[in-house]
């Protein structure tokens, strides 16, 4: 059976248009046949009136907004009002489906902008969203990226420190002995060139005994 699009009157106020559709059938037994029979004349007209009736009911103690989402809990109070209303007609009432729920175009307008506003503040937040998180990965590399020429900086001056190591030890190891030879020799090579008098040893020449010079004597 169709409820017929009915106006109704939401607890705010706000005049939206619904429809829907009842499943009921009369009882089986002897007496729900009886009360059928004896105590309605069209119970096809008075369940359609009583659901109308009680209909405007459940959404006048619903604002707007809830009216809009409680389409499955308005069914169902439905459905155990009228079941328990029609037990004397010898009816059963076995399910109630609300289908439309029409606001009025005003009404309409104002939530689809609404909508649209949210839609669009939410896809503001994503990108919002989006350039933060961009940003701080683009901070992160920047910080990675410093940090890691710090540490080949690092590791070129401490490669640089460890060569001037190398360096002095091989200098102090392999030429310090041959540097004092060689001061020895340039001596020695000034001394010759003046035709001063050098002691000669074992050890060879020894710039340091050397005797320069002396002055020849009658005597000797």
């Amino acid at each position: 059976m169709a409820i017929h699009p009915q106006p109704v009157i939401t607890k705010d106020n706000v005049e939206i248009t619904v429809d829907g559709v009842l499943w009921v059938r009369p009882g089986f037994t002897s007496e729900e046949i009886q009360k059928t029979f004896y105590n309605i004349d069209d119970w096809t007209v008075a369940v359609l009136q009583m659901a109308m009736t009680n209909l405007r009911q459940e959404f006048g103690s619903l604002t707007l907004d809830e009216s809009l989402t409680a389409r499955e809990r308005i069914s169902s109070n439905l459905q155990d009002a009228l079941d328990t209303l029609t037990r004397d007609w010898g009816l059963i009432v076995r399910r109630v489906e609300i289908r439309l729920i029409d606001p009025p175009d005003d009404i309409k307008s104002a939530m689809h902008k609404e909508k649209s506003a949210e839609q669009e503040r939410r896809a503001m937040k994503l990108m919002a969203t989006g350039r933060f998180e961009a940003a701080v990965q683009e901070k992160l590399a920047a910080i990675q990226r410093a940090e890691g020429e710090k540490e080949a900086q690092i590791m070129i001056a401490e490669g640089k420190a460890r060569a001037i190591e190398l360096v002095n030890e091989a200098a102090d190891k392999h030429f310090v002995g041959n540097a004092q030879l060689l001061k020895q020799l340039e001596v020695t090579e000034i001394s010759l060139k003046d035709n001063a008098k050098i002691i000669l040893t074992k050890d060879g020449i020894m710039p340091t005994m050397i005797i320069g010079a002396l002055p020849i004597s009658h005597k000797e």
